[in-house]
């Protein structure tokens, strides 16, 4: 058996088995990231609208007659 292996094991279900205890540590949640500025919109929107007008052209809508 690895002894390493063995050993994050053992703490790794330690640390879960105590997690429910009532004096167990609390972890402070995640900060949540900040919303992104009004001035890319429009540049995420000109790019969506230039990659939609691309997918048409190598890949139209319609069968061509043949």
């Amino acid at each position: 058996m690895d002894p390493l292996g063995m050993n994050l094991a053992l703490t790794a279900t330690r640390r879960h088995v105590l997690s429910a205890r009532p004096d167990a540590p609390i972890v402070p949640p995640r900060p949540t990231r900040a919303p992104r500025p009004h001035r890319v919109d429009p540049v995420r929107r000109a790019t969506a609208g230039l990659l939609r007008r691309l997918a048409d052209r190598v890949e139209p809508c319609h069968p061509l007659p043949g």
